[in-house]
């Protein structure tokens, strides 16, 4: 990249690239080049800020930065993983990942099997002075060729990977070349069951695996089809759901525990258990609406861990299938949103002449309720805002009810 090619990106990286498109560029600037690099950095500007933001790193084209990790996500599987020895991002893409967490580790490979992530990966390794040693493969095939790979400290383990040497990361690719999302590890790219399970025992044995992946993914067909998981961590960011991570120690036989966290609150909110205590957990059910009302958080909803949710913060659920919870005391470490109720009642034709006869604008949301939350606010005749909460929801002995609110905080 030329200097009057990077003038010129940097001095129009707010610009509708398609309409830049259509104007005349001077000739020592390269059009494609700038016109690539201004829309990944726009795309990139939230995603992953630091990086964004620094002139001299390229990115390739639009597929592999959507897919790529947030900066938040990045830094959140690095502080769940020990360093060490040896980090091997074995499906590099992008390189987010293996720069936030080679950072912990004494050697670190980026493994890909496309040439020219390869070639971008190397360039901003080499910009943000980090010494990670790229290799053009495939995982299947740097695995196999282990020999070539040592692990720093590791160096009498020839045949074992110490656990406290080596992190494998995978990130597969989650559809098909038809664009289909994937229902089993079975049909991601590279296949993760296989490629643990056929080496399990031997050159992984030892390893500490992480594998990143959809949260359309349902956690059962997780828990079923990988072997030796140790942890489960749900990623949401601003309540939103954006990655499962599994933690496979390829020894590890003991129970598996869940992580539920939002990494993008303003204070990260988090729930730990171990598997069985949603199967064991009672709940207490409300048998009216209480002071406080409580949501759980996107990582919360995904982990389906509603009963244990009652039972450890001693709240109170509205229904066995209404995920709201109730309560007269404040629980302000609460891993969602919490609400001051206003007022509720019986979901009739009277709601809006009684308790909504002041309310103009609210954001509307459904749990367990006949309508949609569209038919609600329509019924109510409601304008969009944040000022105010309405809940539509079903308490115990099916009864339908409309809960007015105002936000305590996210």
């Amino acid at each position: 990249m030329n200097t009057a090619t990077r003038d010129f990106i940097e001095s129009h990286l707010k610009d509708d690239v398609r309409q830049l498109a259509l104007q005349k560029f001077p000739d020592d600037v390269d059009k494609i080049l700038a016109l690539n690099q201004i829309e990944a950095r726009q795309l990139l500007s939230k995603k992953v800020p630091s990086w964004a933001s620094n002139p001299d790193l390229l990115f390739p084209r639009h597929l592999s930065l959507e897919q790529c990790s947030s900066e938040l996500t990045a830094k959140y599987k690095a502080s769940i993983i020990e360093g060490g020895g040896t980090f091997v991002d074995l499906t590099g893409g992008l390189g987010i990942d293996s720069y936030f967490l080679s950072e912990k580790f004494k050697t670190s490979y980026y493994v890909e099997n496309q040439k020219e992530l390869c070639d971008f990966a190397e360039h901003n390794f080499a910009v943000l002075d980090r010494k990670i040693t790229v290799v053009n493969s495939d995982a299947e095939s740097f695995l196999r060729d282990k020999a070539c790979l040592v692990p720093a400290g590791c160096e009498n383990h020839t045949t074992r990977w110490d656990n406290t040497c080596v992190v494998l990361y995978l990130d597969p690719a989650r559809r098909d070349i038809y664009n289909r999302k994937m229902v089993s590890l079975h049909d991601c790219t590279p296949d993760v069951v296989d490629l643990v399970e056929t080496r399990h025992g031997t050159s992984l044995h030892g390893a500490t695996v992480m594998v990143k992946l959809s949260p359309m993914l349902d956690i059962s067909v997780i828990i079923k089809e990988l072997p030796n998981i140790a942890e489960i961590h749900i990623v949401a960011v601003k309540n939103e759901c954006k990655e499962v991570l599994v933690l496979l120690r390829l020894d590890y036989n003991g129970k598996i525990t869940i992580h539920c966290i939002d990494v993008g609150m303003r204070r990260a909110t988090s729930l730990q258990y171990a598997i069985d205590d949603e199967t064991v957990a009672i709940p207490t059910f409300a048998t009216t609406i209480k002071k406080y009302l409580y949501e759980p958080n996107a990582a919360l909803m995904k982990a389906g861990a509603f009963k244990l949710i009652s039972q450890r913060f001693g709240i109170d659920k509205l229904h066995i299938n209404s995920h709201l919870y109730t309560s007269d005391n404040l629980i302000p470490d609460f891993p969602g949103r919490i609400f001051e109720v206003v007022g509720f009642a019986p979901f009739s034709k009277r709601i809006k002449k009684e308790l909504l006869k002041n309310v103009t604008e609210a954001s509307v949301a459904v749990r367990n309720f006949p309508l949609s939350a569209n038919e609600l606010r329509k019924s109510l005749n409601l304008k969009e805002s944040d000022e105010n909460f309405v809940f539509g929801t079903t308490m115990m002995g099916e009864k339908k009810v409309v809960i007015y609110c105002k936000k305590h905080r996210e």
